[in-house]
C-alpha cells in the first residue's frame, strides 16, 4: 500500500509541474531587398545631369538636392519592388509628391566613363528627371572604365 501511495503522490506532483518550454528554431534574418544586384537596404543615390541633381535614399529618408533648388526631404516609406522596378513614393512636408523609380538596367550619366547598375526616374511635383543610381559605396569607389 505504501508503494501505491508513493506512486500516486509522484504522479500527482508530476502533473503539477510546469511543462518544459518549447524550443523553437531561431528566426532567420530577412533577406536583403535587391534590385539589379544592388542592396536596397543600404544607402543609395540617384543622380542626374543638366541640371545637376541627386536623391539620397537612406532607410530614414529621401533627400532631393539640386544646384538650382532648395531641396526637399521626405520620410522613406521603403520601396515597392515589382520585377525589375523599385518605387519609393513619398511626400515632402509641404505635401509635394516625390516618387523615385529605380529600374534594373545599366545606365550612363553621359559625362563619365562609369556605368551605373540602375536607371533612375524622379518625379517631384510636375517635374520629371532622368538619371542613374547606385549604392553610395559604389559611388565612393574608384570610377570604372
Amino acid at each position: 500500500m505504501l508503494r501505491i501511495t508513493a506512486l500516486v503522490a509522484g504522479l500527482a506532483l508530476a502533473g503539477c509541474s510546469e511543462p518544459a518550454p518549447e524550443v523553437s528554431a531561431p528566426i532567420p534574418a530577412p533577406e536583403p531587398t535587391t534590385l539589379g544586384g544592388v542592396d536596397l537596404d543600404q544607402p543609395l543615390r540617384a543622380i542626374g545631369t543638366e541640371p545637376f541633381w541627386s536623391v539620397d535614399i537612406t532607410p530614414e529618408a529621401l533627400a532631393y538636392s539640386a544646384v538650382d533648388s532648395s531641396g526637399m526631404r521626405a520620410d522613406n516609406p521603403g520601396p515597392t519592388v515589382q520585377g525589375t522596378t523599385a518605387v519609393y513614393a513619398a511626400a515632402g512636408e509641404d505635401g509635394t509628391a516625390l516618387v523615385v523609380t529605380l529600374i534594373a538596367t545599366e545606365c550612363s550619366d553621359g559625362m563619365s566613363d562609369r556605368t551605373y547598375p540602375l536607371t533612375a526616374r524622379v518625379e517631384m511635383g510636375p517635374q520629371t528627371l532622368n538619371g542613374c543610381a547606385a549604392s553610395v559605396a559604389f559611388l565612393n569607389s574608384e570610377p570604372r572604365p
